[in-house]
């Protein structure tokens, strides 16, 4: 028998909140075939819809983490650390915004609101590459998602565009700093998809009719097509591919 892809690797998946979520969708893609899971969720509200899925994935750790918070993404680490002794790969699949700088125009946007989007959704990804590091003693794999709003000015998407451009391209950079250790890190930029965070999006039910329309076959991405590249760039499948933006969205980035 072929040995599952994912075989031994401890993976960290950060950004579940509920069945509908793209880090759900590649924490299944990734047990299927053999990765041992730690998975957070945001805070007790979320815990109870996080924790059955938790169960159902049979992962090993079960942590809160809210990013803003001091001090929890360290403990993250630290458990990691201490139930572990290592980590093989991290999905960063979090992104925050305050609905009245996200609704406003960019010339809008508030500098609290602006601080916000870049910390939550950018620099936290940054933060967690820092202490994955240390603990990726046998190489690693990094991969967190953007949205064709942060090469484009995707109407609605505002600030979010902005931040999710400084994530593209602190991918990049963190693909030059981290690559020495050899560990790889990515961005998957999925096209619409109706989970939880999406629907503060204004208009985006307006949103996802248009990419369905524009795409090359009619069709919008799923968060298991989107696990299916999370497990393409967490696998070895990948080992000589590092510092890009790959695109799941049925063709919409190239259809305008």
């Amino acid at each position: 028998m072929t040995t599952p892809l994912m075989q031994g690797k401890k993976i960290l998946i950060v950004g579940i909140a509920n069945e509908h979520s793209i880090a759900y969708g590649c924490a299944k893609q990734l047990k299927a075939q053999g990765a041992e899971l730690c998975i957070t969720y945001l805070n007790e509200k979320a815990k109870r819809f996080v924790e059955p899925l938790a169960k159902e994935l049979d992962a090993e750790l079960l942590l809160p983490l809210d990013v803003s918070q001091p001090g929890e993404l360290a403990a993250v680490f630290s458990t990691i650390k201490e139930t572990w002794g290592v980590l093989h790969g991290m999905v960063h699949s979090i992104a925050f915004c305050p609905l009245e700088d996200l609704h406003a125009p960019i010339s809008q946007c508030s500098r609290e609101g602006f601080l916000q989007a870049m910390d939550v959704s950018c620099y936290s990804f940054i933060e967690m590459a820092g202490l994955a590091r240390p603990l990726m003693s046998e190489g690693g794999s990094l991969i967190n998602f953007s949205y064709l709003g942060s090469a484009m000015a995707v109407e609605d998407y505002n600030v979010m565009g902005v931040a999710k451009a400084a994530l593209e391209a602190s991918t990049r950079y963190l693909a030059r700093d981290l690559g020495p250790d050899h560990i790889r890190v990515n961005c998957i930029s999925p096209g619409t998809i109706p989970t939880r965070a999406a629907s503060g999006i204004k208009d985006f039910d307006a949103m996802l009719k248009h990419n369905e329309e524009v795409s090359c076959d009619g069709r919008l991405p799923t968060i298991d097509e989107v696990g299916g590249a999370a497990l393409y760039y967490l696998s070895d499948l990948s080992r000589g591919v590092t510092g890009t933006v790959h695109y799941v969205d049925h063709g919409v980035c190239i259809s305008g």
